[in-house]
């Protein structure tokens, strides 16, 4: 076993006693195993990378695989290089065994195969985190260690849950690490918290997978964390939800909540899951712009706007209702009316309508196939009247009129311009709905438009699809020829061994046709389907905006995360209600009702705020103070306060919230209520919070802003 050539505790003087061998000796031996053993298995992994990446080029699932392989080892590598001794998160001892049991970011073993660390997402790590003193879970103690930047300990806090483990605890504290984690200063970006989960946070991340779990919980209460960590519990735990099967989409509320949780998620092993907004689900949300008027806005947002997209669509799957007379050279054919109707039945089921064109030609192409083969013509064969047929310009255009090749936008740009076309898609509209709906632009998308997009994209599918298709045929035939005349030259040269014959069988020649260049439609990495999905600042999305993900995730299996009272435009009706709306029946609630974030002082100033527009809001408990009363003063001052904190300041974050923006020094941010929202700094400024507006909108914006402080708000007025 390796010894440290310093010990890894570096305990200030105030915490002296803490540094008695009697209460870190263990922990010291322990730890220099640990690192002897991470410093092994980093080499080892760095090995295995570089054996896999050397490994000659293969194709199919044996290419597949090694990709997995190497992605897998990469993330392992990141975190092993990302963390030294602080790998490790605590320790646990157990009444059954005196010998503590460490907890740690990743599982680790020394080469002789003992276990130095258990991956905090094991079961048996579960106690560290979900014990309490009203059900210790069978543990004697447990003991957190809070790490300084460059790997060592700064300090720990033991917490007794036996007579078994009090003796000699000098380091029983008066709060827990959790508790004083919660004043340290923020960081611009989110950290991992797994050494301060708390039992109710620890209980939700471990839920299994099935159905929908709902953490609601108010400002403060971790759901974030919790949604965060879940995602990586659930890679680990649940093999149905891996990367093979579809893997996690993550969806967060807008940009800056995903820069600022952008680190937890490598951190924690995990770099493969999709990150995403709403917006991010298609190429024009990067450009749509909010709806201004309210009314266009709530039309556009219910399932049934969503499903108008169907009717539009079949609209143009119409067979001819009057038959087809024809000559072919020389050949008379005809597609009756029925001969019509049967072709355009021909699609699979769920076939988007542009791939279904094909199946639809195909089959016309067999019914005027089976009218020749009943003649008398040998001449003509059927590769010849395939050619014809596809050059017959009425054939085509009759086609192409009766199931033309579409356009996802083109076909909403049309509900937006011909209210015809509108009222035959959506017929419970009003006259004056269809002319609301109407727009000089049809085009300039706007947010409401991006789940009638996407439901146009899912069911018209892309109008490329078919053209790559053919030209990868086309590669193919071209590749295999190339191949056959190899083959052929190797046959003459053949010495007797055989091996040129044994090419000569298609299997064979069906594998060595190199596909790595043929050209391929390139997939959309987020077009699902998903094993899972886990959507933050839930209590926001329209129904509409929930069939984009529901489509996305075909079992079901979602985590929700969402505060009904931090809803902007209301939420009256309770979570199964909303969700069984549209089309979710398998339903859990997890209440988080402990504000571990907002000091009481922050809070006493925000819960009128809320309860005087939603009266049942459920306002979270603080467990902490501050020691700084909420600080109101004119907007004139702003720029002095901001000075004097930056002055006494030198770590943390500041943000100044307001509808209009406001030139602010370094290290502090200003943004809007709205992309304030689901991030956290030690001081807040409210600049004129009467100006974020009037009603539910308004007191949820200003309840939001104040409660997004962790030391201080500070509310200016001009």
């Amino acid at each position: 076993m390796t010894d440290l050539t310093t010990s890894p505790f570096a305990l200030p003087d105030s915490r002296a006693a803490k540094a008695d061998p009697a209460l870190i000796a263990d922990d010291e031996r322990h730890l220099a195993a640990i690192a002897a053993a991470l410093e092994h298995q980093i080499r080892v992994t760095t090995e295995r990378l570089a054996e896999q990446r050397r490994a000659p080029g293969s194709t199919g699932q044996a290419a597949l695989d090694r990709d997995l392989e190497i992605h897998r080892l990469t993330a392992q590598l990141r975190v092993l290089q990302r963390y030294g001794l602080d790998l490790c998160l605590g320790r646990v001892v157990r009444a059954d065994d005196p010998e503590p049991v460490y907890i740690g970011r990743t599982g680790l073993t020394d080469s002789d195969g003992d276990r130095l660390l258990i991956d905090w997402r094991a079961p048996a790590a579960e106690p560290y985190f979900a014990a309490t003193h009203a059900d210790p879970m069978g543990l004697v103690s447990r003991r957190r260690y809070r790490w300084t930047r460059d790997g060592q300990v700064s300090d720990y806090w033991d917490e007794v849950f036996d007579t078994r483990g009090l003796p000699d605890h000098v380091a029983l504290d008066d709060q827990s690490a959790f508790i004083a984690s919660l004043g340290s200063s923020r960081s611009p970006r989110m950290q991992d918290v797994l050494s301060t989960i708390q039992a109710d946070q620890d209980a939700i991340i471990r839920t299994g997978s099935r159905g929908a779990l709902v953490v609601d919980g108010g400002p403060g209460t971790g759901k974030t964390v919790v949604a965060l960590h879940r995602t990586a519990y659930l890679l680990y735990a649940d093999p149905r939800l891996g990367h093979k099967r579809g893997g996690v989409l993550f969806v967060g509320p807008h940009e800056p909540y995903l820069d600022y949780v952008g680190d937890v998620l490598p951190s924690l092993g995990e770099e493969g899951v999709q990150t995403v907004t709403l917006r991010d689900l298609l190429p024009e949300g990067a450009d749509a712009l909010p709806e201004p008027d309210p009314v266009v806005a709530q039309l556009k947002s219910s399932v049934d706007m969503v499903q108008a997209i169907e009717p539009a669509v079949r609209f143009s799957e119409e067979p001819p209702a009057s038959p087809l007379r024809f000559e072919v050279d020389g050949v008379d054919l005809r597609l009756s009316a029925r001969d019509w109707t049967e072709a355009f039945a021909a699609p699979e089921a769920g076939t988007t309508h542009n791939d279904a064109r094909e199946q639809v030609w195909e089959a016309l192409v067999q019914i005027l196939l089976d009218q020749v083969e009943v003649g008398d013509d040998e001449d003509f064969s059927e590769s010849d009247l395939r050619r014809a047929l596809a050059a017959h310009d009425e054939l085509t255009e009759t086609f192409n009129r009766a199931w033309p090749l579409l356009e996802p936008d083109e076909v909403v740009a049309d509900l937006w311009s011909v209210p015809a076309f509108l009222r035959l898609a959506a017929p419970w509209l009003s006259t004056d709905d269809v002319r609301r709906l109407q727009r000089e632009d049809p085009t300039a998308w706007t947010v409401p438009d991006l789940p009638l997009l996407d439901a146009a994209r899912q069911r018209v599918g892309d109008p490329r699809g078919a053209h790559l298709r053919r030209r990868r045929q086309s590669a193919v035939a071209v590749e295999r020829e190339r191949l056959a005349e190899v083959i052929d030259r190797m046959i003459e040269a053949d010495d007797g061994e055989g091996l040129a014959q044994q090419l000569r069988h298609e299997d064979l020649q069906e594998a060595l046709v190199d596909d790595s260049a043929l050209p391929m439609a390139t997939r959309d990495q987020l077009a699902g389907p998903f094993a899972h999905i886990i959507v933050d600042e839930a209590q926001e999305l329209t129904d509409a905006e929930w069939q984009m993900l529901l489509v996305r995730c075909p079992s079901r299996s979602l985590t929700i995360v969402g505060d009904r009272a931090q809803a902007r435009h209301g939420f009256t009706e309770s979570w199964q209600e909303r969700l069984e709306r549209i089309g979710v029946d398998r339903v859990e609630i997890a209440s988080l009702t402990i504000n571990y974030r907002t000091p009481q002082e922050v809070m006493a100033e925000a819960e009128p705020v809320i309860k005087a527009a939603i009266p049942d809001a459920n306002v979270p408990t603080s467990v902490r103070e501050s020691g700084l009363p909420v600080r109101h003063a004119s907007a004139a001052e702003l720029d002095g306060i901001l000075q004097t904190w930056l002055a006494e300041h030198d770590e943390g974050t500041a943000c100044v919230i307001a509808t209009t923006p406001v030139e602010v020094p370094a290290r502090v941010r200003c943004l809007t209520p709205v992309l304030a929202k689901g991030l956290e700094f030690d001081l807040v400024i409210l600049v004129d919070p009467e100006s974020f507006g009037a009603g539910v909108e308004g007191a949820v914006d200003r309840y939001v802003a104040m409660t997004r402080a962790t030391q201080q708000l500070v509310i200016l007025t001009s």
